[in-house]
């Protein structure tokens, strides 16, 4: 028997859990257009987590998966300092030729 133990896949709350929403501005926009999509993602989730859950919700290969904890801005709110919570990205490139389509709901 090999060492490796294949991981149960999550479920689809899980996968809820963990890509929170899809980021569109001009710059998620423009790498979409190669096939690179923008998440924002659970804190806690990891690379191989964020695989899973993307490949699970929409139907795709992915290739690669970046990701990077983008911190809270320092904001002023009633004229007090206060802080936005901090905010992890996943940047996901699907396989060639596959893409996600945000207009439409998920099945």
């Amino acid at each position: 028997m090999s060492g490796t133990t294949k991981k149960p896949a999550l479920s689809r709350e899980a996968m809820y859990q963990i890509i929170r929403n899809p980021v569109v501005t001009e710059k998620a926009t423009t790498l979409s257009g190669n096939g690179q999509f923008v998440f924002r993602v659970s804190s806690k989730a990891n690379k191989r987590e964020i695989k899973q859950a993307i490949e699970g919700l929409f139907g795709v290969t992915v290739v690669s998966v970046n990701t990077l904890v983008q911190k809270g801005k320092v904001k002023r709110f009633r004229g007090r300092p206060g802080q936005r919570s901090d905010m992890k990205k996943a940047f996901v490139r699907l396989a060639e030729g596959q893409s996600i389509d945000f207009t439409t709901g998920l099945a």
